[in-house]
């Protein structure tokens, strides 16, 4: 990890036990290891949060590729529509209407029959 030989780590060891004595060097290792679990676990957080951003401003990206295509897909079929083709398009809407109004009129004209001959019975 960090290049340390065995002799380096013998020669720390003997330092710490002469500078701490032998009743506080367990704990004083304790807290080193905490320490280094801590910063490990904060540069992996850190890690992690950097990744999770990168991967947000590529999904930003993508999405804007998205937007700009299905917007020139849009401009472009709002293109091709031409005024002839409105006007097709209307006639046939029209002609589907008429047919409605058709079928509007025939059930009108079956429903005043039924009433004509109510009306012609009570007068009778």
């Amino acid at each position: 990890m960090f290049g340390i030989s065995f002799v380096e780590i013998t020669i720390i060891a003997v330092i710490a036990v002469l500078f701490l004595g032998p009743d506080k060097l367990p704990s004083a290792m304790i807290q080193i290891a905490k320490f280094f679990k801590t910063f490990k676990s904060s540069i992996n957080d850190a890690k992690s949060s950097f990744e999770q951003e990168i991967k947000i401003q590529e999904l930003k990206e993508d999405t804007l590729k998205y937007k700009k295509k299905f917007d020139s897909s849009v401009s472009d079929i709002k293109k091709t529509i031409t005024f002839d083709e409105l006007e097709d398009i209307k006639e046939s809407t029209k002609d589907i209407a008429d047919t409605f109004k058709n079928i509007n009129k025939i059930d009108d004209i079956k429903n005043n029959p039924i009433n004509i001959t109510k009306n012609k019975n009570k007068n009778v």
